[in-house]
């Protein structure tokens, strides 16, 4: 790294010469992720959204929860039996299968509708399980002390890979298509999997050559985990349990919203069709434009928020602390949304929030496992990201089913019943910032400085 760099870097990091390296290449393979997924995002809402209605893109949730059992059973008996850096080659390698096969059926002539239904399932579980294994690789690479210092700045490339997938999308939207953008989304996942070989042969090399402290940890590395399924160890430990509680309650919260926005956007839209005042686009351009649009909003204030408050909030209130941002902030933002419900206040709102979410929120919760076993980075945090953020899809589902069908609730209506959830969402953030604390630098390896 060179001076000039590294003095940029410390006006808002904390890093150190030696540092750079590693940091930057799995800023880099997160930035390529979560390039990628932005550019899959807005084709799964203009499916779902053209092919169905905002009530099953909700229900669909509940689906995806189910399946997600079965994808963590596989991924925890894989990971007892390969090394971690094959674990996630060869997940990753079954994502581009997919995604060629996607791609091949549209060939094929499958209908639109049911297109639309199996990608918007696939996308729900392909973006959890490829986000929680990197953050997994990323706390298997890191102590405590450093984790907390660098996934700040780690977190940014995924941010600025989000922004910038998001604004490709759009521009790609219109003259691709839907399904040779997947291609495209096909290649990138490949530079990842030379990401993580990268970063994992390097780190082997280095700690190999060092200390018998440092030979023992790279031996660690080339070997599987050991047996046991993620759930086993969440329901084994209280910590974990309330991790993964508050994982399912934001989510209904967060599913409820985009519900709500999902509703307004789909009416702005087939409004603006029947107007003529769409500009010459289908309603599936008009809303996977529409969307994309406010996710470019979202990955724009999610890089504001990294580069300059994540950092400084580890600092001034530390990991336990930054769990209560988000949820005091949506507070007051539903609370509006209760009063009124319109389409632009309700993008800014959720964006704001999406943006808190995958800045602040996302980098606390990878840090949340920097004092766990090797087996509860990888087995326990996955289940935690995909079945109990999915069941948070399930709850929502429910809500919006019973709200819309029976009660015949309103959009301000469900903005009541998320307010009543983010009561419950800061009661487990005070639980788990006390059982943080409670378990000071104990734990496994994870409790050591690593190179």
């Amino acid at each position: 790294m060179t001076n000039p760099l590294y003095r940029l870097l410390r006006l808002n990091w904390d890093i150190r010469p030696g540092e750079g390296a590693k940091a930057f290449w799995l800023g880099l393979n997160i930035f390529v992720l979560l390039f990628a997924y932005y550019i899959l995002k807005p084709i799964r809402e203009a499916l779902i959204l053209t092919g169905q209605d905002p009530q099953t893109k909700s229900y669909l949730g509940a689906l995806q929860a189910v399946l997600i059992i079965f994808v963590i059973k596989a991924f925890s008996r894989l990971a007892s039996k390969v090394p971690r850096h094959v674990l996630i080659t060869w997940v990753t390698l079954f994502f581009i299968s997919n995604l060629v096969l996607f791609y091949a059926l549209h060939l094929a002539g499958l209908s639109r509708g049911t297109m639309s239904i199996v990608f918007f399932l696939w996308v729900g579980i392909f973006n959890l399980m490829v986000v929680a294994q990197f953050w997994s690789f990323a706390n298997d690479l890191y102590g405590e002390a450093d984790g907390k210092r660098l996934f700040p700045l780690i977190a940014l490339g995924g941010n600025l890979g989000a922004f910038f997938g998001g604004k490709l999308a759009k521009r790609l939207f219109a003259p691709l298509g839907s399904f040779n953008m997947m291609l495209v989304v096909a290649a990138l996942l490949g530079v990842c999997i030379l990401l993580v070989w990268t970063v994992h042969r390097r780190e082997v090399r280095l700690a190999a050559s060092g200390t018998a402290e440092g030979k023992a940890a790279a031996g660690e590395a080339e070997r599987p985990l050991k047996a046991g399924g993620g759930f086993q160890l969440i329901f084994r430990k209280r910590y974990l349990l309330y991790i993964a509680l508050l994982i399912g309650v934001y989510n209904f919260i967060n599913a409820n919203g985009e519900y709500m926005f999902s509703s307004l956007q789909t009416k702005t839209a087939e409004r603006a069709i029947a107007s003529g005042t769409a500009g010459g686009l289908s309603l599936e351009a008009y809303i996977g434009r529409a969307f994309a649009d406010y996710q470019s909003l979202a990955a724009l204030l999610t890089i504001l928020i990294q580069l300059f408050l994540v950092s400084r909030i580890f600092r001034w209130v530390g990991i336990g602390g930054a769990l209560l941002v988000l949820p005091i902030f949506v507070l007051g933002g539903y609370g509006y949304t209760a009063f009124g419900a319109s389409l632009i206040v309700l993008k800014w709102i959720k964006a704001a929030e999406n943006g808190t979410d995958y800045s602040l929120m996302n980098t606390t919760k990878a840090a949340l496992f920097l004092r766990t076993s090797r087996e509860e980075k990888y087995k326990a945090k996955v289940a935690i990201d995909t079945f109990f953020q999915r069941g948070g899809d399930t709850l929502s589902a429910l809500a919006v089913f019973v709200g819309s069908s029976w009660l015949a609730m309103k959009l301000e209506g469900l903005a009541i019943v998320n307010l009543a959830a983010i009561v419950i969402w800061i009661a487990l953030a005070i639980l788990i910032a006390r059982e943080f604390r409670r378990n000071g630098s104990g734990g496994g390896s994870e409790a050591k400085a690593k190179n």
